[in-house]
Protein backbone atom coordinates (compact mmCIF):
# COMPACT_ATOMS: atom_id res chain seq x y z
CA UNK A 1 0.00 0.00 0.00
CA UNK A 2 2.80 2.37 0.99
CA UNK A 3 4.70 1.56 -2.21
CA UNK A 4 1.58 2.29 -4.28
CA UNK A 5 1.05 5.67 -2.59
CA UNK A 6 4.71 6.53 -3.07
CA UNK A 7 4.45 5.68 -6.77
CA UNK A 8 1.34 7.86 -7.22
CA UNK A 9 3.05 10.73 -5.39
CA UNK A 10 6.13 10.46 -7.64
CA UNK A 11 3.98 10.52 -10.79
CA UNK A 12 1.96 13.49 -9.49
CA UNK A 13 5.08 15.39 -8.49
CA UNK A 14 6.69 14.70 -11.87
CA UNK A 15 3.59 15.97 -13.69
CA UNK A 16 3.47 19.14 -11.61
CA UNK A 17 7.18 19.60 -12.14
CA UNK A 18 6.68 19.51 -15.93
CA UNK A 19 3.81 22.01 -15.76
CA UNK A 20 5.87 24.27 -13.48
CA UNK A 21 8.88 24.06 -15.79
CA UNK A 22 7.15 24.81 -19.08
CA UNK A 23 4.91 27.51 -17.60
CA UNK A 24 8.02 29.20 -16.19
CA UNK A 25 10.08 28.89 -19.38
CA UNK A 26 7.20 30.21 -21.52
CA UNK A 27 6.53 33.34 -19.49
CA UNK A 28 9.97 33.88 -17.94
CA UNK A 29 11.14 36.97 -19.84
CA UNK A 30 7.73 38.66 -19.60
CA UNK A 31 7.57 37.95 -15.86
CA UNK A 32 11.01 39.51 -15.35
CA UNK A 33 9.93 42.69 -17.16
CA UNK A 34 6.53 42.89 -15.42
CA UNK A 35 7.85 42.09 -11.94
CA UNK A 36 10.89 44.37 -12.24
CA UNK A 37 8.70 47.33 -13.20
CA UNK A 38 6.17 46.25 -10.56
CA UNK A 39 8.86 46.20 -7.88
CA UNK A 40 9.63 49.85 -8.62
CA UNK A 41 5.99 50.81 -9.06
CA UNK A 42 5.08 49.60 -5.56
CA UNK A 43 6.78 52.81 -4.43
CA UNK A 44 5.54 54.97 -7.28
CA UNK A 45 4.21 57.69 -4.96
CA UNK A 46 7.31 57.70 -2.78
CA UNK A 47 9.67 57.85 -5.79
CA UNK A 48 7.78 60.80 -7.27
CA UNK A 49 7.72 62.61 -3.95
CA UNK A 50 11.45 62.03 -3.38
CA UNK A 51 12.69 63.21 -6.78
CA UNK A 52 10.04 65.94 -7.25
CA UNK A 53 9.98 66.97 -3.59
CA UNK A 54 9.46 70.64 -4.49
CA UNK A 55 5.92 69.78 -5.63
CA UNK A 56 4.89 67.81 -2.57
CA UNK A 57 6.70 69.28 0.43
CA UNK A 58 6.76 72.80 1.88
CA UNK A 59 8.28 74.55 4.87
CA UNK A 60 5.89 75.33 7.69
CA UNK A 61 5.65 79.09 8.04
CA UNK A 62 2.93 80.55 10.23
CA UNK A 63 -0.72 79.65 9.69
CA UNK A 64 -2.14 77.93 6.64
CA UNK A 65 -4.31 79.96 4.32
CA UNK A 66 -7.88 78.66 4.19
CA UNK A 67 -8.89 76.35 1.36
CA UNK A 68 -11.49 78.81 0.04
CA UNK A 69 -8.99 81.69 -0.04
CA UNK A 70 -6.48 79.52 -1.92
CA UNK A 71 -9.27 78.61 -4.35
CA UNK A 72 -10.05 82.29 -4.96
CA UNK A 73 -6.37 83.16 -5.55
CA UNK A 74 -5.94 80.29 -8.02
CA UNK A 75 -9.11 80.99 -9.99
CA UNK A 76 -8.11 84.63 -10.48
CA UNK A 77 -4.53 83.79 -11.38
CA UNK A 78 -5.31 80.93 -13.79
CA UNK A 79 -8.66 82.29 -15.09
CA UNK A 80 -10.12 78.83 -14.50
CA UNK A 81 -12.66 77.19 -12.21
CA UNK A 82 -11.66 74.93 -9.33
CA UNK A 83 -13.50 71.61 -9.65
CA UNK A 84 -11.63 69.55 -7.07
CA UNK A 85 -9.28 69.63 -4.11
CA UNK A 86 -6.86 67.17 -2.47
CA UNK A 87 -6.32 68.49 1.04
CA UNK A 88 -3.54 67.01 3.16
CA UNK A 89 -3.55 68.29 6.74
CA UNK A 90 0.10 67.34 7.40
CA UNK A 91 2.07 70.50 8.19
CA UNK A 92 4.86 69.94 5.63
CA UNK A 93 2.63 68.97 2.69
CA UNK A 94 1.39 70.95 -0.31
CA UNK A 95 -2.25 70.82 -1.37
CA UNK A 96 -3.55 70.09 -4.87
CA UNK A 97 -6.35 71.85 -6.74
CA UNK A 98 -7.94 70.63 -9.97
CA UNK A 99 -8.79 73.49 -12.35
CA UNK A 100 -10.64 73.55 -15.66
CA UNK A 101 -11.13 76.37 -18.12
CA UNK A 102 -14.65 76.95 -19.36
CA UNK A 103 -15.41 74.72 -22.36
CA UNK A 104 -12.42 72.44 -21.76
CA UNK A 105 -13.02 68.69 -21.85
CA UNK A 106 -11.28 66.13 -19.68
CA UNK A 107 -10.37 66.20 -16.03
CA UNK A 108 -8.44 69.48 -16.06
CA UNK A 109 -4.99 70.18 -14.60
CA UNK A 110 -3.78 69.58 -11.05
CA UNK A 111 -1.96 72.53 -9.46
CA UNK A 112 0.39 72.06 -6.49
CA UNK A 113 0.09 74.94 -4.04
CA UNK A 114 1.98 76.04 -0.92
CA UNK A 115 -0.81 76.40 1.69
CA UNK A 116 1.18 78.93 3.72
CA UNK A 117 1.96 81.42 0.96
CA UNK A 118 -0.39 80.54 -1.91
CA UNK A 119 2.70 80.06 -4.13
CA UNK A 120 2.18 77.88 -7.19
CA UNK A 121 4.72 75.03 -7.07
CA UNK A 122 3.87 73.40 -10.41
CA UNK A 123 1.11 71.55 -12.24
CA UNK A 124 0.43 68.15 -13.75
CA UNK A 125 1.13 69.35 -17.30
CA UNK A 126 4.82 69.79 -16.38
CA UNK A 127 6.43 66.49 -17.33
CA UNK A 128 9.44 66.00 -15.05
CA UNK A 129 12.08 63.33 -15.62
CA UNK A 130 10.61 61.33 -12.72
CA UNK A 131 7.10 61.42 -14.19
CA UNK A 132 8.45 60.34 -17.57
CA UNK A 133 10.46 57.48 -16.04
CA UNK A 134 7.59 56.20 -13.91
CA UNK A 135 5.34 56.50 -16.96
CA UNK A 136 7.68 54.12 -18.79
CA UNK A 137 7.64 51.75 -15.80
CA UNK A 138 3.84 51.75 -15.78
CA UNK A 139 3.75 51.15 -19.54
CA UNK A 140 6.22 48.26 -19.18
CA UNK A 141 4.22 46.76 -16.34
CA UNK A 142 0.82 47.06 -18.02
CA UNK A 143 1.47 46.90 -21.78
CA UNK A 144 5.14 45.81 -22.13
CA UNK A 145 5.89 49.21 -23.73
CA UNK A 146 3.93 48.18 -26.84
CA UNK A 147 1.66 51.21 -26.41
CA UNK A 148 4.74 53.36 -27.10
CA UNK A 149 5.06 51.93 -30.62
CA UNK A 150 3.14 54.13 -33.08
CA UNK A 151 2.69 51.70 -35.97
CA UNK A 152 0.39 48.71 -35.29
CA UNK A 153 2.26 45.41 -34.89
CA UNK A 154 -0.80 43.34 -35.88
CA UNK A 155 -3.68 44.50 -38.03
CA UNK A 156 -6.29 42.66 -35.97
CA UNK A 157 -5.45 44.21 -32.60
CA UNK A 158 -4.06 47.49 -31.28
CA UNK A 159 -0.61 47.58 -29.69
CA UNK A 160 -1.98 48.39 -26.24
CA UNK A 161 -4.47 45.51 -26.40
CA UNK A 162 -1.73 43.19 -27.66
CA UNK A 163 0.51 44.13 -24.74
CA UNK A 164 -2.39 43.68 -22.34
CA UNK A 165 -3.12 40.21 -23.78
CA UNK A 166 0.50 38.98 -23.62
CA UNK A 167 0.78 40.35 -20.09
CA UNK A 168 -2.44 38.62 -19.01
CA UNK A 169 -1.48 35.23 -20.45
CA UNK A 170 2.00 35.43 -18.88
CA UNK A 171 0.52 36.38 -15.51
CA UNK A 172 -1.83 33.40 -15.60
CA UNK A 173 1.09 31.11 -16.48
CA UNK A 174 2.97 32.60 -13.54
CA UNK A 175 -0.05 31.91 -11.32
CA UNK A 176 0.01 28.32 -12.55
CA UNK A 177 3.70 28.19 -11.69
CA UNK A 178 3.00 29.46 -8.17
CA UNK A 179 0.26 26.85 -7.65
CA UNK A 180 2.35 23.93 -8.92
CA UNK A 181 5.45 25.18 -7.16
CA UNK A 182 4.06 24.47 -3.71
CA UNK A 183 3.50 20.81 -4.65
CA UNK A 184 7.07 20.53 -5.94
CA UNK A 185 8.36 22.22 -2.79
CA UNK A 186 6.82 19.58 -0.49
CA UNK A 187 9.73 17.28 0.46
CA UNK A 188 9.57 13.61 -0.49
CA UNK A 189 9.79 12.70 3.17
CA UNK A 190 7.70 14.71 5.60
CA UNK A 191 10.42 14.47 8.26
CA UNK A 192 12.71 16.55 6.00
CA UNK A 193 10.25 19.45 5.62
CA UNK A 194 12.53 21.85 7.53
CA UNK A 195 15.11 21.59 4.76
CA UNK A 196 12.70 23.42 2.47
CA UNK A 197 12.60 26.44 4.81
CA UNK A 198 16.28 27.35 4.77
CA UNK A 199 19.16 27.94 2.38
CA UNK A 200 22.31 25.85 2.67
CA UNK A 201 24.87 28.61 2.12
CA UNK A 202 27.77 26.15 2.57
CA UNK A 203 26.77 24.23 -0.56
CA UNK A 204 28.05 24.86 -4.09
CA UNK A 205 26.45 27.58 -6.20
CA UNK A 206 24.00 25.14 -7.81
CA UNK A 207 22.71 24.06 -4.40
CA UNK A 208 22.49 27.66 -3.19
CA UNK A 209 20.61 28.68 -6.35
CA UNK A 210 18.21 25.76 -5.92
CA UNK A 211 17.56 26.65 -2.26
CA UNK A 212 17.15 30.35 -3.03
CA UNK A 213 14.54 29.58 -5.68
CA UNK A 214 12.55 27.18 -3.49
CA UNK A 215 12.85 28.92 -0.13
CA UNK A 216 12.23 32.51 -1.21
CA UNK A 217 9.30 31.40 -3.35
CA UNK A 218 7.81 29.53 -0.39
CA UNK A 219 8.05 32.52 1.97
CA UNK A 220 6.56 34.80 -0.71
CA UNK A 221 3.89 32.32 -1.77
CA UNK A 222 0.79 34.09 -0.42
CA UNK A 223 1.80 37.51 -1.76
CA UNK A 224 2.86 36.08 -5.14
CA UNK A 225 -0.53 34.37 -5.39
CA UNK A 226 -2.39 37.63 -4.61
CA UNK A 227 -0.35 39.60 -7.15
CA UNK A 228 -0.77 36.98 -9.87
CA UNK A 229 -4.46 36.34 -9.13
CA UNK A 230 -5.37 40.04 -9.34
CA UNK A 231 -3.13 40.87 -12.34
CA UNK A 232 -5.43 39.55 -15.13
CA UNK A 233 -8.18 41.86 -13.79
CA UNK A 234 -6.75 44.56 -16.10
CA UNK A 235 -6.10 42.23 -19.05
CA UNK A 236 -9.33 40.31 -19.66
CA UNK A 237 -12.93 41.49 -19.45
CA UNK A 238 -14.15 37.96 -18.63
CA UNK A 239 -11.69 37.78 -15.73
CA UNK A 240 -12.72 41.21 -14.45
CA UNK A 241 -16.41 40.28 -14.59
CA UNK A 242 -15.72 36.97 -12.84
CA UNK A 243 -13.84 38.75 -10.06
CA UNK A 244 -16.55 41.37 -9.65
CA UNK A 245 -19.30 38.74 -9.57
CA UNK A 246 -17.37 36.68 -7.04
CA UNK A 247 -16.95 39.67 -4.72
CA UNK A 248 -20.34 41.27 -5.33
CA UNK A 249 -19.23 44.45 -7.11
CA UNK A 250 -20.46 43.63 -10.62
CA UNK A 251 -22.97 45.77 -12.51
CA UNK A 252 -24.43 44.82 -15.87
CA UNK A 253 -24.55 47.38 -18.67
CA UNK A 254 -28.34 47.47 -18.25
CA UNK A 255 -27.94 48.30 -14.55
CA UNK A 256 -25.43 51.04 -15.32
CA UNK A 257 -27.72 52.48 -17.99
CA UNK A 258 -30.75 52.35 -15.67
CA UNK A 259 -28.73 54.12 -12.98
CA UNK A 260 -27.80 56.86 -15.45
CA UNK A 261 -31.43 57.31 -16.52
CA UNK A 262 -32.80 57.61 -13.00
CA UNK A 263 -34.43 61.01 -12.49
CA UNK A 264 -31.92 63.27 -10.76
CA UNK A 265 -32.93 65.89 -8.24
CA UNK A 266 -31.93 69.46 -8.99
CA UNK A 267 -30.19 71.68 -6.49
CA UNK A 268 -29.78 75.37 -5.97
CA UNK A 269 -26.02 75.87 -5.90
CA UNK A 270 -25.30 77.74 -2.68
CA UNK A 271 -22.43 80.09 -3.46
CA UNK A 272 -21.96 80.87 0.23
CA UNK A 273 -20.77 77.31 0.95
CA UNK A 274 -16.97 77.32 1.04
CA UNK A 275 -14.34 74.63 0.75
CA UNK A 276 -13.57 75.20 4.42
CA UNK A 277 -17.22 74.45 5.25
CA UNK A 278 -17.02 71.19 3.29
CA UNK A 279 -13.78 70.20 5.05
CA UNK A 280 -15.29 70.99 8.47
CA UNK A 281 -18.42 68.95 7.67
CA UNK A 282 -16.31 66.03 6.45
CA UNK A 283 -14.09 66.00 9.52
CA UNK A 284 -17.13 66.13 11.81
CA UNK A 285 -18.61 63.02 10.22
CA UNK A 286 -15.34 61.20 9.48
CA UNK A 287 -13.45 61.97 12.66
CA UNK A 288 -10.00 60.54 11.91
CA UNK A 289 -6.73 61.82 10.45
CA UNK A 290 -6.21 61.51 6.74
CA UNK A 291 -6.18 63.33 3.39
CA UNK A 292 -9.48 64.48 1.87
CA UNK A 293 -10.46 64.60 -1.82
CA UNK A 294 -13.35 66.87 -2.79
CA UNK A 295 -15.15 66.99 -6.16
CA UNK A 296 -17.33 70.09 -6.40
CA UNK A 297 -20.75 70.35 -8.02
CA UNK A 298 -20.61 72.44 -11.21
CA UNK A 299 -24.27 72.12 -12.26
CA UNK A 300 -27.71 71.96 -10.62
CA UNK A 301 -27.91 68.16 -10.99
CA UNK A 302 -24.50 67.43 -9.49
CA UNK A 303 -23.62 66.83 -5.87
CA UNK A 304 -20.48 67.36 -3.80
CA UNK A 305 -18.46 64.15 -3.57
CA UNK A 306 -16.01 63.69 -0.71
CA UNK A 307 -13.56 60.87 -0.14
CA UNK A 308 -11.38 60.55 2.95
CA UNK A 309 -8.47 58.14 3.40
CA UNK A 310 -6.87 56.83 6.57
CA UNK A 311 -3.23 57.68 7.19
CA UNK A 312 -0.54 55.88 9.17
CA UNK A 313 1.96 53.04 8.84
CA UNK A 314 -0.72 50.31 9.07
CA UNK A 315 -3.52 52.38 7.51
CA UNK A 316 -5.99 50.43 5.39
CA UNK A 317 -6.50 51.52 1.80
CA UNK A 318 -10.30 51.60 1.91
CA UNK A 319 -11.79 55.08 1.68
CA UNK A 320 -14.96 56.48 3.26
CA UNK A 321 -17.22 58.31 0.78
CA UNK A 322 -19.81 61.03 1.37
CA UNK A 323 -22.28 62.63 -1.03
CA UNK A 324 -23.29 66.11 0.12
CA UNK A 325 -25.99 68.50 -1.04
CA UNK A 326 -24.61 71.68 -2.68
CA UNK A 327 -27.53 73.59 -1.11
CA UNK A 328 -26.91 72.98 2.59
CA UNK A 329 -24.25 70.21 2.91
CA UNK A 330 -26.87 67.68 3.94
CA UNK A 331 -25.49 64.14 3.77
CA UNK A 332 -27.33 62.50 0.87
CA UNK A 333 -25.35 59.26 0.97
CA UNK A 334 -22.66 57.79 3.20
CA UNK A 335 -20.52 54.81 2.17
CA UNK A 336 -18.16 53.73 4.92
CA UNK A 337 -15.64 51.06 3.95
CA UNK A 338 -15.94 49.31 7.32
CA UNK A 339 -19.70 48.94 6.85
CA UNK A 340 -19.34 46.99 3.60
CA UNK A 341 -19.62 43.17 3.65
CA UNK A 342 -16.23 41.43 3.54
CA UNK A 343 -16.85 40.29 -0.05
CA UNK A 344 -17.34 43.87 -1.23
CA UNK A 345 -14.36 45.08 0.77
CA UNK A 346 -12.20 42.57 -1.12
CA UNK A 347 -13.89 43.49 -4.40
CA UNK A 348 -13.18 47.19 -3.94
CA UNK A 349 -9.59 46.49 -2.91
CA UNK A 350 -8.41 44.71 -6.06
CA UNK A 351 -5.88 47.43 -6.93
CA UNK A 352 -4.61 47.61 -3.34
CA UNK A 353 -4.25 43.81 -3.22
CA UNK A 354 -2.24 43.93 -6.44
CA UNK A 355 0.06 46.83 -5.49
CA UNK A 356 0.40 46.12 -1.76
CA UNK A 357 -1.33 49.24 -0.47
CA UNK A 358 -3.89 47.17 1.43
CA UNK A 359 -2.33 47.97 4.85
CA UNK A 360 -0.28 51.08 4.18
CA UNK A 361 3.52 51.19 4.30
CA UNK A 362 3.66 47.92 6.23
CA UNK A 363 2.15 45.84 3.42
CA UNK A 364 3.85 47.87 0.67
CA UNK A 365 7.24 46.84 2.04
CA UNK A 366 6.22 43.16 2.07
CA UNK A 367 4.88 43.42 -1.52
CA UNK A 368 8.13 45.13 -2.57
CA UNK A 369 10.17 42.20 -1.23
CA UNK A 370 7.83 39.62 -2.78
CA UNK A 371 7.91 41.37 -6.15
CA UNK A 372 11.72 41.43 -6.04
CA UNK A 373 11.63 37.67 -5.37
CA UNK A 374 9.22 37.19 -8.29
CA UNK A 375 11.67 39.05 -10.57
CA UNK A 376 14.43 36.60 -9.62
CA UNK A 377 12.41 33.37 -9.90
CA UNK A 378 12.56 32.96 -13.71
CA UNK A 379 16.35 33.42 -13.57
CA UNK A 380 17.02 30.97 -10.72
CA UNK A 381 14.42 28.54 -12.11
CA UNK A 382 16.01 28.54 -15.57
CA UNK A 383 19.42 27.88 -14.00
CA UNK A 384 17.98 24.88 -12.11
CA UNK A 385 16.53 23.48 -15.36
CA UNK A 386 19.79 24.11 -17.26
CA UNK A 387 21.93 22.44 -14.59
CA UNK A 388 19.67 19.37 -14.58
CA UNK A 389 19.77 19.28 -18.37
CA UNK A 390 23.58 19.34 -18.38
CA UNK A 391 23.64 16.62 -15.73
CA UNK A 392 21.43 14.35 -17.85
CA UNK A 393 23.59 15.01 -20.94
CA UNK A 394 26.76 14.10 -18.99
CA UNK A 395 25.21 10.84 -17.77
CA UNK A 396 24.06 9.92 -21.27
CA UNK A 397 27.48 10.41 -22.88
CA UNK A 398 29.39 7.47 -21.25
CA UNK A 399 26.53 5.10 -22.15
CA UNK A 400 26.69 6.18 -25.80
CA UNK A 401 30.49 5.76 -25.83
CA UNK A 402 30.15 2.24 -24.36
CA UNK A 403 27.64 1.23 -27.08
CA UNK A 404 30.05 2.55 -29.75
CA UNK A 405 32.91 0.43 -28.40
CA UNK A 406 30.73 -2.71 -28.34
CA UNK A 407 29.76 -2.13 -31.96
Amino acid sequence: MGSSQSSIWKITRKLFNKIHLYAGLTCGLIVIAVCFSGTLYVYNTEIREFFDAELYFVEQSGQRIGAEELKRILEIREESEVTGLNWNAEADRSVQFTLKKEGDEGRGNTFYVNPYSGELLGNSSDKTATIEFMGYMFSLHRWLLLDRIENPILESIGNRDLGRFINGVSTMLFLLGVATGIVIWIPNKVKNWKQGLKIKWSGNWKRVNHDVHNTLAFYSLTLLFLMAATGPFWSFNWYREGYQKTFDTYQTEAQKEAEKNLPKPTFELNQSITLDDILDKTNQILNFDGPVRISLATSSVETISVRKYHSGFFAGTGSDDLTLSPENLEVLESKLFADLPLRQQIGRSVKALHTGEIFGQFSKFLWFLACAVATSLPVSGTLIWWNKRKKKTTKRQPKQEQETEMA
